[in-house]
């Protein structure tokens, strides 16, 4: 303490080693998830496919010409018919390569490539045939493309089937179940979850497995793998007979309804195909069944990655934009259901679900809002879906539904996610989220206590490492709305409205004992770029 009775700080920053660092990083290699599955090399414009595994976009386009699948490490076969650029895992592919020191990913050219896909497709499809002179690798590739697709008959196109319509149907597409899943809650979760799709049907779910083997309706010895009870439905659902159809999918979903062994047993490679299929179907009884079906499937937790890798996450989108009201009740049930699984998060946001499911939470069905808010809750616990979601403008529209009311306790849990990165937190200040939600508060008996309770999660959320949020609360008159949730609130609100009141008056008394022209005069600081206080959460947060 100096003699003027005025604390004197000390600043000390520490800054890493430019020396020892670059040479311990060229010995870390990079993630797997950052190499292109088929070329080994860091993927320099990486792009997603509809199963949700990404590759540089030059592989596929050799595996396209020369007309190759490759079978990849976990036995999938990936679709190339449809790819989009994966610009997350771009950009944390180049942020990796600084924070390493490591050279930028470089084009590969196309010739390198191709002579890796041929020695791909050597070890994958040894050549059965008689080996020749004068027969070289990509002749031997056309002929055995040749082999292995004969010419299609088209007899079966002769019988032309009407559309069908079964009374009984519509009735048991929309029964629901009372069994749960429990949800395990983030750190930002505001309230535990447990629950499952609300389309969650009386009928229908099973496991899935990836791609059908061409062996396995080839070969008649195959079939004994199968069940009876599963072939009997294979042939119902892959009849061109439609009450067949409706039929075999009434049974499936019946069949798994709560029985778990039933959606392994009953989860065969080609009855997973086989309903692929059917969600793209223009009758709209058989869609909707379909989509039902996928939902209890999806309802074990080892059909969650599999499903997304089997492509279906584009036709639930689908489904979801211009389907039928039911469906669009299963198919917002499935996304969310797929939506709990981890691995699959960062996939079905970058195939193009968050859009639709954003617009879904207008629908005029409380099923399809309630599982649209869901699904986007577990999407929006990755940063990337996050960042996405900001960009997609969907904090003004989030805030204007808490504001007028709908489904405002669903909305205000995929908020406290977006709240918890800083561009979102950065859009929601810019939006007035605070005077908003502290307008929430204010009307607290006409609000319902989970309302409340996630109001104030998001509001905890948004004082974290925020120096605006002081003066925005203050505006808005948050302490004695805090005081009154502090007073008469559940306990796990009244817990965070009294740390929220806590930072604000730990930030006031900083505010008071640092000699702000002192420590900027003498460090050239600038206030905006280093904050100051007790709390310590964000990078830029000075300790003295």
């Amino acid at each position: 303490m100096g003699g003027n009775g005025k604390h004197r700080w000390k600043f000390s920053f520490y800054h890493r080693s430019s020396s020892s660092s670059p040479k311990h990083s060229k010995t870390q290699p990079p993630p797997p998830e950052f190499l292109c599955p088929i070329s080994g090399s860091l993927m320099f414009d990486p792009v997603v496919i509809p199963s949700g595994q990404s590759f540089d976009r030059i592989s596929i386009r050799v595996c396209r010409d020369l007309g190759f699948t490759p079978t990849l490490p976990d036995g999938s076969t990936p679709d190339f018919s449809t790819i989009i650029p994966n610009l997350a895992i771009k950009t944390t592919i180049l942020t990796w390569c600084r924070d390493h020191h490591a050279p930028d990913p470089a084009p590969l050219d196309y010739t390198s490539v191709e002579k890796i896909v041929h020695s791909k497709i050597q070890q994958q499809r040894p050549s059965t045939l008689p080996s020749g002179p004068d027969i070289r690798v990509s002749e031997r590739v056309l002929l055995e493309a040749v082999a292995e697709n004969p010419p299609v008959l088209f007899s079966h196109a002769a019988t032309e089937i009407g559309p069908r319509v079964n009374n009984n149907l519509r009735c048991s597409t929309s029964s629901s179940s009372d069994e749960s899943v429990i949800v395990t809650a983030s750190p930002h979760t505001p309230l535990p979850l447990a629950i499952r799709p609300a389309c969650f049907t009386a009928s229908g779910s099973s496991s899935s497995s990836i791609e059908i083997v061409e062996s396995e309706t080839l070969n008649p010895n195959s079939q004994s793998s199968y069940s009876p009870e599963e072939q009997e439905l294979f042939l119902k659902l892959k009849s061109s007979d439609i009450s067949e159809q409706e039929t075999g999918l009434i049974s499936l979903r019946k069949i798994t309804r709560t029985n778990e062994e039933a959606r392994v047993s009953l989860s065969s490679p080609r009855l997973l195909s086989t309903l692929r299929s059917l969600i793209i179907s223009r009758y709209s009884v058989v869609q909707t069944n379909a989509i039902a079906s996928l939902v209890n499937l999806s309802l074990g937790k080892s059909n969650k990655v599999v499903i997304v890798r089997s492509g279906f996450v584009p036709l639930l989108i689908d489904v979801l934009k211009t389907g039928s009201s039911e469906a669009q009740e299963h198919a917002a049930g499935a996304l969310f259901s797929l939506a709990l699984e981890d691995e699959n998060k960062m996939a079905i946001g970058v195939l193009g679900a968050l859009q639709p499911l954003l617009h879904a939470l207008r629908s005029d069905s409380d099923r399809t809002r309630q599982d649209s808010a869901l699904a986007l809750y577990h999407l929006s616990l990755v940063q990337s879906n996050r960042v996405k979601l900001v960009k997609l403008g969907a904090v003004s529209t989030l805030l204007s539904m808490v504001k007028s009311g709908e489904s405002a306790s669903r909305v205000l849990l995929v908020l406290c996610n977006v709240a918890a990165c800083t561009e979102g937190k950065s859009a929601m200040l810019d939006a007035n989220a605070v005077a908003i939600l502290v307008g929430v508060l204010k009307e607290s008996e006409l609000i319902s206590e989970a309302t409340r309770e996630n109001c104030v999660a998001v509001l905890f959320t948004l004082s974290h490492g925020s120096l605006r949020f002081k003066g925005l609360a203050k505006e808005a008159r948050a302490v004695e709305v805090l005081r009154e949730v502090e007073e008469r609130g559940s306990e796990r609100a009244k817990e965070k409205a009294r740390r929220i009141l806590q930072k604000m008056r730990e930030r006031e008394e900083d505010d008071e004992e640092i000699d702000w022209e002192e420590a900027l005069g003498s460090g050239g600081l600038s206030r905006t770029r280093y904050r100051v206080g007790r709390d310590g959460f964000g990078a830029n947060s000075t300790n003295f």
